[in-house]
């Protein structure tokens, strides 16, 4: 059958118009659910690579490392953070946490700190003050217990200052003068001017580090040896080993403002340890400056954790492991 012309053209265009709009329906559809879920994901993975990579610093003793692992555990696996630990001495960190190098330092001892929080902290406003980690800590002279059964004079400073003492701890390295052990040269440390100011013939021979100064002190607590050392507490050797600090001259204010010329003739002075941050990481990472200043613990928290490490051969990492196991209630409340 022969159709009317006019008739097909209407016919075209009608075909031609419902084909058009087949073709564009597509387009104002709603993405799939599959597609949704694509772009969030890359808008989150996108979120975390902004994430800065967070420096702590690790100072040279078990307690400091013990902080760090406990803090890394938590930055890495509750907020997602890369972190970094870089080794510094305690001096060292403040210039670099002042330039951005770091980020946080978690355990200052703040009586071998004061000229640094007055030009860092109080002065040029480029280091932070993190807070109270919680552990007091307390730098002093130590000696076995055994040695007061037959000389019970030295349990004072007085009975350093006779040549009788100075034969006792003699050794061949400082000759007619008894040795005081000290630690690592880079720990704050005033002995030198203490055996000086008080009139004491020793002499202060440098172990070198922690490591050096327990193992001395273990080979002569071995054979019930004479032994005069720089220690502190809170540390594990206080659990394993019959301690005696030797009473100084009681720490005053006065007698640690002559430090720099070399006065000091007293006792350390008890430490609250403090924290000390980048100033720049609240804006650039609130959550975690909200978690390091945050934590907190007690003492005898951070003495399980160096028993473990020192006592029972535990690693850094699996002592600060069981202690974030066994105390989900404390740090928990440390998240931001």
């Amino acid at each position: 059958m022969k159709l009317n012309w006019k008739w097909m053209t209407l016919l075209f265009f009608l075909l031609a118009a419902m084909l058009l709009t087949a073709c564009g329906s597509g387009d104002d559809e709603p993405a799939s659910d599959n597609e949704s879920n694509t772009e969030t994901a890359v808008t989150d993975t996108e979120s975390a690579d902004e994430k800065m990579t967070i420096i702590l610093v690790e100072n040279s003793w078990s307690a400091s490392e013990l902080n760090v692992a406990v803090a890394k555990n938590l930055l890495e696996n509750e907020l997602g953070y890369t972190v970094e630990v870089i080794s510094l001495d305690e001096n060292a960190q403040w210039p670099a946490l002042a330039a951005g190098d770091a980020h946080a330092s978690l355990e200052v001892w703040p009586s071998g700190h004061a000229a640094n929080v007055a030009e860092y902290i109080d002065g040029a406003g480029t280091v932070e003050n993190g807070g109270l980690l919680g552990p007091v800590g307390r730098i002093g002279w130590y000696m076995p217990s055994y040695l007061l059964t037959d000389h019970p004079e030295l349990a004072t400073w007085e009975g350093f200052t006779t040549e009788d003492a100075a034969t006792l701890f003699a050794t061949a390295e400082t000759g007619d003068k008894g040795q005081f052990l000290g630690g690592d040269p880079s720990f704050v440390q005033y002995d030198g001017d203490i055996i000086n100011n008080l009139g004491m013939p020793f002499e202060v021979v440098f172990a070198g580090s922690e490591e050096a100064i327990l193992a001395q002190l273990d080979s002569a607590y071995s054979r019930e040896e004479p032994v005069l050392f720089y220690f502190w507490t809170p540390h594990s050797i206080h659990a394993k080993y019959d301690l005696t600090r030797v009473a100084l001259p009681e720490y005053s204010d006065d007698c640690y403002a002559k430090a720099d010329s070399g006065g000091v003739d007293c006792d350390y002075p008890g430490d609250d340890l403090f924290k000390i941050f980048w100033s720049g990481l609240a804006e650039a990472a609130p959550d975690a400056h909200t978690l390091l200043s945050n934590m907190n613990y007690t003492t005898e928290d951070q003495i399980s954790m160096i028993a473990a490490v020192e006592i029972d051969g535990q690693s850094v990492d699996d002592a600060a492991q069981a202690w974030l196991d066994a105390n989900e209630d404390i740090w928990h409340g440390w998240l931001p």
